[in-house]
């Protein structure tokens, strides 16, 4: 795979100086366009062996470009707050948005080749981590994300005449570290490893460019005339105003009447004495549960839908009432702000994840995408379609870094939904929760139950299965949500 990169290609000083003007003025004009625009973000990645120019290259993209819009980002080991989420939160937090170049120095690819050549990793579970990241790439590229993948290359004998020559001067000394020469010890492993992850992870959406790195000047050339030609072609084709069409298959057809919302019993019986006494037990389990030294390694993580009117606000405030005010947080998500909507759909609730000995509550969450987006025609079959197993992905993450996570679904009649409606019209200080937009959504009950269903067939797993709380009555449906979420927080920490 390295073979091209080992041919000695080099660019002699005549050559690169007359290149090198034209180039990084036409880099600068790609650059404005794309601010212009504000199409799509551009992440350049940055991988490879030590001493083959990395650090020079994102130095040289910084000066060659305006550096007000583009930001590098140089990961090493995972800092304290990093290591309580998910693997990929750091790297979530540093792209960039619409308009915005992000250069990220060894991300996502660094750490499993690391662990996998020091073989921290077993070969399935490395394999398992680039399935990840080739998923989550791929879902990078469908939100408009134009990728770049660099992998600087030497030779064994390049890399070590590179680390003596940097050591040999005053001014780069401080570059080369023991761990180094540790790794070029392992160059033939390190060699062998990082192809896999090459091979496993090169795609037609987002394929590796391997850069020979022993010339400097070779090396600036041919990554700047490569995100140029990426830039450009892409530019080209958001100016042209046309866009791949993207298809999905079709769900499978409903063959009679009977789903998951309307066989539920909506109107359980609780009075308002059972539901006093059930609620201060399940408070106070639920304050215990959260100050057990066990629960200081984990997180928990709320997730609460449900039709307008359904009683998600009651149910929790009834919930937060029994936390310390300092270990919970509640979101809640109402329509993309246009920082929001700049970025991958899912980055709004990336950079909310709590860390551990925490509880987040989220008052609607990423299921919209699958929801309102879906039946509102904010996103096309194909964007929703692919969220499901995106979804799956993420919340898998949440789950692996030590998050339990607990969904709900309140369901209520429309009937119930109504009388509530009328209700809080009625009454001066509940106007404010009832919109016009609740009143039209009415209409499209059966396409919201139908995607409901769906949702709950698709994303209800064996690590994050969701919970469909009867919500007419709604004494019953916040003593379920305390219950479950207790009965789910003990399984977790024994």
């Amino acid at each position: 795979m390295f073979e091209s990169a080992e041919l000695g290609h080099k660019t002699d000083k005549d050559e690169y100086d007359a290149i090198e003007p034209v180039l990084r003025a036409d880099l600068l004009d790609a650059q404005y366009d794309l601010l212009d625009l504000k199409q799509f973000a551009v992440v350049v990645l940055i991988n490879g062996i030590d001493g083959a120019g990395k650090g020079e290259t994102v130095n040289l993209l910084n000066e060659w470009m305006d550096p007000r819009h583009i930001q590098a980002w140089a990961f090493d080991e995972p800092t304290s707050e990093e290591a309580e989420r998910p693997f990929m939160w750091r790297f979530w937090r540093a792209l960039p948005p619409k308009g915005k170049i992000g250069v990220l120095f060894n991300n996502w690819y660094a750490g499993p080749i690391r662990e996998r050549v020091e073989r921290v990793s077993k070969r399935a579970a490395f394999d398992q981590r680039l399935e990840e990241i080739r998923r989550f790439e791929a879902m990078l590229v469908r939100e408009g994300v134009l990728l770049i993948k660099f992998w600087f290359h030497l030779s064994k004998a390049g890399q070590k005449k590179r680390l003596k020559d940097l050591e040999k001067d005053e001014r780069t000394r401080w570059r080369v570290t023991e761990r180094d020469w540790r790794f070029y010890e392992s160059y033939d492993r390190y060699h062998d490893v990082a192809g896999h992850a090459l091979r496993q992870t090169s795609s037609g959406e987002a394929p590796w460019m391997i850069v020979d790195g022993s010339d400097p000047r070779f090396r600036a050339v041919f990554v700047g005339r490569a995100l140029l030609t990426a830039l450009r072609k892409r530019l080209d084709v958001v100016q042209r105003g046309w866009a791949p069409r993207q298809t999905a298959a079709p769900l499978p057809p409903a063959v009679d009447r009977l789903n998951l919302l309307n066989t539920l019993v909506l109107r359980q019986e609780m009075e308002r004495k059972a539901y006093e006494d059930q609620l201060e037990r399940y408070q106070g389990k639920l304050a215990l549960l959260t100050r057990e030294p066990a629960f200081h390694k984990r997180s928990l993580v709320l997730v609460f839908e449900g039709a307008d009117a359904a009683g998600k606000g009651g149910a929790i405030r009834r919930v937060s009432a029994a936390l310390d005010a300092r270990q919970y947080r509640i979101v809640p998500i109402a329509a993309p702000s246009e920082e929001e909507q700049a970025q991958p759909y899912l980055w709004r609730f990336w950079r909310h994840l709590p860390r551990q000995g925490k509880v987040l509550v989220f008052d609607r969450s990423w299921y919209g995408r699958v929801l309102v987006e879906r039946v509102e025609g904010y996103c096309s079959e194909a964007d929703w379609m692919r969220a499901y197993a995106e979804i799956n992905d993420f919340e898998d993450q949440l789950v692996v870094a030590g998050a339990v996570v607990v969904k709900f679904w309140l369901a209520i009649s429309q009937d119930e939904q109504l009388a509530r409606f009328k209700e809080r019209e009625a009454e001066p200080h509940k106007r404010f929760k009832i919109t016009e937009e609740d009143w039209r959504n009415r209409d499209k009950w059966d396409a919201y139950a139908q995607a409901v269903c769906d949702m709950v067939d698709r994303t209800s797993t064996e690590i994050a299965p969701w919970t469909l709380v009867e919500a007419d009555n709604k004494y019953y449906a916040r003593i379920k949500v305390l219950r479950t979420i207790c009965e789910q927080l003990t399984r977790a920490l024994a």
